[in-house]
């Protein structure tokens, strides 16, 4: 590069350090099924229902995989479309109840291409203040003016759409928030957005799995099917794969397959991802005992720290500060826990907080030991949040230099069998 890109590129990364907000990308698990005496208990990823590992759903892949080869070769408008691609909107339109769904490369694509698809020329669109990073990220790609309600407030949303009478107004929400782990009131959203003459998207990527016996906070509350009300959803949380979907009537997926620019412009999902999240979709439908686990995990998670038991899987702990945070984070892992850490920029001043994951798959044993370092964790760092070094998360992997059965009581007992 030439000096002055350097030079900015430099800036840049001073500017992160010296703010605190450097991320990383370390290798912190070493794969396997089970956290053996080298490998930590994740209680960071978004596995909820531990299907990534799960052989149903692996054998499934790997099928798929064998039939269709590594890629779908082309966009799904070309020759990208495979049966499996069929055979995976069947399944999500089975487990959500919804009529009709579009299969996209990640939920990324999928909120960017619902949210620029139904909006265009003469429309606005309205955020929950708190929505994802990828539903503001397609308001911005939508080239429509678009602006943030106060966060779950029906009242606050009323009084936006009523500014914008006579206009077409697309309204985003998520279901089950990750950061904060609250639900949505949707009853009251629809209720709002109807007699506004609004429609309504609903990011499912935290409910697929958890609400509603795995189907969905919408199908929980008898919104499926709505007319003015669409459903987003990731592939690669609860449904241990990865891809995303859209799912209304089948007008709108028509109109997406047409206009969805992230649609028609992609690779469509390669055949492993499609074949994984047919079977885990099909799972989740079956089988309601997987998200009973999720909950009765989440609600362990919660008495054991003190808190009151979160929507979702996710579990979220106040921390007094960023730098808390951090530390928190990085004596877990070196203890063999895995949490997730929330900070600036990701999420506002004030809101720093840790991520705890509820899985299904967990054992009893695992959790409470694991739960029980996190609420510790918490607490030293509520008594005593004295001003840090630390500025980022540094490289610290499970078998790099940090040896978990060392470091806690967790892994004290022998490492279990991987076959056993």
């Amino acid at each position: 590069m030439s000096g002055v890109w350097d030079a900015w590129l430099q800036e840049r990364s001073a500017l992160r350090s010296e703010r605190g907000t450097e991320r990383f990308d370390p290798v912190l698990r070493l794969g396997g099924r089970l956290p053996g005496r080298h490998d930590a208990l994740d209680l960071a990823s978004n596995d909820y229902l531990g299907l990534s590992q799960d052989e149903r759903v692996v054998s499934a892949a790997r099928e798929a995989l064998e039939r269709y080869g590594a890629s779908a070769t082309a966009s799904r408008l070309v020759t990208g479309t495979l049966p499996i691609h069929r055979d995976l909107e069947a399944s999500l339109c089975r487990l959500t109840g919804q009529p009709a769904a579009l299969a996209f490369s990640t939920g990324y694509a999928a909120n960017l291409g619902a949210l620029t698809a139904l909006s265009g020329r003469g429309a606005e669109i309205l955020l929950d203040a708190h929505s994802h990073a990828s539903l503001h990220d397609a308001a911005r790609m939508s080239r429509v003016p678009y602006a943030t309600f106060a966060h779950n407030d029906p009242a606050d949303l009323d009084r936006e759409l009523a500014t914008r009478a006579g206009r077409r107004v697309v309204v985003a929400v998520e279901s089950i928030y990750s950061v904060l782990g609250d639900a949505a009131p949707l009853q009251a959203f629809v209720h709002v957005c109807r007699r506004r003459g609004a429609l309504l998207v609903v990011d499912e990527a935290h409910g697929i799995g958890v609400a509603g016996h795995g189907r969905g906070l919408v199908h929980e509350l008898g919104l499926t099917g709505a007319p003015d009300l669409v459903v987003t959803l990731t592939l690669s949380k609860s449904l241990g794969s990865q891809g995303g979907a859209v799912l209304g009537s089948t007008a709108v997926r028509d109109h997406l397959v047409n206009t969805a620019r992230s649609f028609i412009f992609d690779t469509g999902l390669a055949p492993a991802s499609a074949g994984a999240a047919t079977a885990a979709a099909v799972l989740v439908a079956d089988d309601p005992t997987l998200a009973a686990a999720v909950r009765a995990n989440a609600r362990t998670i919660a008495t054991v720290c003190g808190i009151d038991q979160a929507a979702g899987a996710v579990q979220s702990l106040p921390m007094p500060s960023p730098a808390a945070a951090v530390a928190a984070t990085l004596q877990l892992r070196q203890q063999g826990v895995l949490v997730g850490c929330f900070r600036p920029p990701s999420v506002p001043d004030g809101v720093s907080r840790l991520r705890v994951t509820a899985r299904a798959d967990l054992t009893g044993a695992d959790l409470l030991a694991a739960a029980s370092l996190v609420a510790r964790a918490v607490e030293r760092s509520r008594a005593d949040d004295a001003p840090s070094s630390v500025r980022g998360l540094p490289t610290v992997a499970a078998g790099q230099g940090v040896d978990p059965a060392r470091a806690t009581s967790l892994h004290a007992a022998p490492p279990r069998d991987p076959n056993g």
